[in-house]
């Protein structure tokens, strides 16, 4: 296979992450005493040496909301040292009531090519990210979306089943904008009930021509890098969306709390197997290149 761009994946100092420097709360993916230590650029190419991987891009990871820019900042500088990551996907705060201004303040840097807020919501509060279900169709959320096709930026879209007519809603008021739907829609409900609401909903995002889908994060729930369920998450997402709108993240170092990235890559690959060669070259490099302008 040609090389591969990793759409997804963090690197972190853990004294700038309060959810990793402060104490210990339940999150999505269990138990992360193993993450609670810097995680530098240094230690991701490490983890990556002979997957195949030529580039990466880096999605925000939670600085305190007031320090988005130094986050980009501080990513941008690492890329200038170490020619990685190859695109930045900052945060900004989408409640703001005029969020160009924060826009304006990262433009600056050359790297940055879309926006992540989560605003995944769910019962279950260990999973519960945003305040509330149905930011989506907030005014001021929509509002300050719709900025980010002024500055031909895209957004990374998170969000859970029981939110995606929402996110459907929203992608169709704001055509200008591609969303990049974060982790195929995090199926978290494996039940056939569970499963059915998540098919549904994706039906609703892929029916937005705006919008593409990463594949990746399986091992998210259910905390272990299952090949199976990755070979039935990408066949359905694929047969959904099309080989043209999905791309592969690895989401390191958070999938490293249960495998080695050669293993994960592995497979994924394994995954694609039924795909022709130019549908797996999209998957891995061209939609990725694509969409994040790399």
């Amino acid at each position: 296979m040609a090389e591969i761009i990793d759409a997804h994946h963090h690197i972190w100092r853990q004294d700038d992450l309060p959810w990793l420097a402060g104490p210990m709360v339940a999150r999505i993916f269990g138990p992360y005493e193993a993450l609670r230590r810097d995680y530098p650029m240094a230690e991701f190419l490490e983890d990556l040496e002979g997957s195949g991987v030529a580039k990466s891009v880096y999605v925000q990871a939670n600085w305190a909301p007031g320090r988005f820019e130094d986050e980009a900042a501080w990513v941008q500088k690492t890329a200038d040292e170490t020619d990685w990551p190859h695109a930045i996907v900052g945060f900004v705060d989408m409640m703001d009531g005029d969020v160009r201004p924060q826009l304006d303040r990262l433009c600056k840097f050359p790297l940055l090519r879309g926006i992540r807020q989560q605003i995944h919501w769910h019962e279950n509060e260990a999973y519960r990210f945003a305040p509330h279900a149905n930011v989506a169709a907030d005014a001021t959320f929509r509002r300050n979306i719709a900025y980010l096709g002024d500055y031909g930026l895209s957004f990374d879209l998170q969000v859970f089943a029981g939110q995606m007519q929402g996110a459907a809603a929203l992608a169709e008021a704001c055509p200008e904008v591609t969303f990049i739907l974060q982790h195929a829609g995090m199926l978290e409900d494996l039940s056939d009930a569970g499963r059915a609401e998540w098919r549904a909903g994706m039906q609703l995002l892929a029916a937005q021509k705006n919008v593409v889908s990463k594949l990746s994060a399986f091992g998210t729930f259910i905390h272990k890098n299952d090949p199976a369920h990755i070979a039935d998450m990408v066949a359905q997402t694929v047969d959904m969306f099309g080989p043209a709108r999905c791309l592969f993240g690895s989401n390191f170092p958070i999938e490293k709390l249960w495998c080695d990235y050669g293993t994960l890559i592995a497979a994924f690959q394994s995954a694609a197997e039924t795909l022709t060669e130019a549908e797996a070259r999209a998957i891995f490099h061209d939609n990725a290149a694509r969409v994040y302008r790399i």
